[in-house]
């Protein structure tokens, strides 16, 4: 039995500090333990918490420190309360937005960018998938969101915040205050400010900047597209005749290319991207965009033309924007060759419905050459 009170607020020179006072039943276990160890206990814990000045106005901020420092109180007084989320385990993720759109955009945003998982229920999501697609529910202006990556290993930590703050900057929500007990998630949210409450310190977030990315590429077979292929959007498959490449960091595997000869009128030095995978954990870094664009570029030191095509909108509108790629004639029409690539490989008219091969048929698809710096 314990009960747990706020009991005084009062002023000093750097804001105010809260005072909350904890009791619990002093037993014999309770008595064994504190004096085995010689530690004068007598049944009351207090604990105390300063509250600083916050600024008023921001985009994120980040309150970090050790459990049971202060974090949530701080949280709930100053910023409000977390938003519930509420989940339709008979609907997919994506359905419990508000439309394709919205929720394309926001699961992207927190990395979350699997179109097979996007597909499933909440309920069967892995714990690192439910964390993102729990934050990007929450991601608005004003939000608060608690124990913030403290459920998942440290690169989907990693990966979703500097994911998160790009989404952030780049769509300009205001006062989003997140609360962690891990400080290794800084370079990658970039906070506007960050309150650390062991040591009482505010600092300027901004001036941090997320570690470089070191990928190393090594030339696979296809062998290796097995661990990839559950979460490739389109297509478990993959042609014997792609050239591979295995991608990794601090030697973990972490996303997979492949690319084909692409013969057309009289070039015959042409290649095609087939296969584009990154491990859902390190999704939302800019590596997928990395790892095509640099093995495009290797096709162009060659000689060759290299051109890649997809359905995956945060895929394409990238290339859409970027110098490096071109536009093809068939950028951003409906791909019915889709249907008969899928006939071809005796996968189509009995694996989808009716509605289904329609949709297929009409699916916009963004069509690019990549074309490399100063072209």
């Amino acid at each position: 039995m314990s009960d747990f009170e706020q009991t005084s607020i009062f002023p000093d020179e750097s804001g105010e500090v809260i005072k909350l006072h904890s009791r619990v039943r002093e037993d014999a276990t309770t008595l064994a333990v504190s004096q085995k160890f010689d530690y004068d206990f007598n049944g009351e814990v207090e604990t105390e918490i300063k509250v600083p000045h916050f600024p008023g106005e921001f985009q994120i901020g980040l309150i970090v420190g050790s459990s049971g420092s202060g974090k949530s109180t701080l949280l709930k007084r100053c910023f409000g309360q977390e938003e519930e989320i509420a989940w339709d385990n008979s609907k997919s993720i994506v359905s419990n937005f508000d439309g394709a759109d919205s929720g394309m955009e926001l699961l992207s945003a927190v990395g979350l960018s699997s179109i097979p998982s996007w597909c499933k229920p909440y309920n069967v999501l892995s714990t690192g998938e439910k964390f993102r697609a729990d934050l990007a529910r929450r991601l608005h202006s004003n939000s608060v969101i608690d124990e913030f990556t403290s459920v998942v290993n440290r690169d989907v930590a990693k990966s979703c915040s500097y994911a998160v703050q790009k989404y952030i900057r780049e769509h300009g929500l205001n006062n989003i205050v997140f609360a962690s007990c891990h400080d290794d998630i800084a370079e990658y949210l970039q906070p506007d400010w960050i309150y650390n409450t062991d040591t009482t310190q505010f600092y300027n977030g901004r001036y941090l900047h997320r570690p470089p990315i070191e990928l190393v590429f090594h030339r696979c077979g296809v062998k290796q597209w097995d661990m990839f292929k559950k979460h490739h959007y389109l297509s478990h498959d993959i042609n014997k005749a792609c050239t591979c490449y295995l991608v990794s960091m601090n030697d973990y595997p972490v996303g997979f290319v492949g690319s084909l000869a692409f013969p057309f009128g009289g070039c015959t030095n042409a290649w095609r991207e087939s296969r584009l995978v990154v491990l859902p954990d390190f999704q939302g870094m800019g590596i997928g965009n990395t790892i095509s664009e640099t093995v495009a570029q290797m096709y162009l030191d060659r000689g060759c033309r290299y051109f890649s095509k997809t359905t995956n909108p945060r895929c394409g509108l990238h290339r859409d924007k970027s110098p490096l790629w071109r536009g093809t004639s068939h950028n951003h029409k409906a791909r019915a060759d889709y249907i008969k690539d899928g006939e071809a490989r005796g996968k189509s008219k009995y694996s989808m419905s009716a509605e289904q091969q329609l949709i297929h048929a009409n699916r916009v698809c963004y069509s690019h050459e990549y074309i490399g710096e100063g072209k």
